[in-house]
């Protein structure tokens, strides 16, 4: 469980799913978190699930790199 969390962004997948990307702290170390959130209530609460992603600072431009790259591929 997360020691502090700040949410950077959030895509929508349908009504009911979402992927939310936060900054999160654990153990004292920071991470970046892509994690599906789901409701059940209209979205007045959304609950995490066991599916997604963390990273650690160290990772981040190779994960920015390979998004990057994915992004010239869509576009060509």
């Amino acid at each position: 469980m997360a020691d502090s969390s700040k949410l950077i962004g959030t895509i929508e997948r349908s009504e009911k799913e979402r992927v939310q990307i936060a900054v999160n702290e654990y153990k004292g170390r920071s991470y970046l978190d892509l994690r599906i959130f789901y409701t059940t209530d209209g979205g007045d609460t959304w609950r995490p699930t066991q599916k997604g992603i963390t990273v650690a600072p160290e990772h981040l431009d190779t994960l920015i790199d390979a998004v990057e790259e994915s992004k010239k591929e869509f576009m060509e």
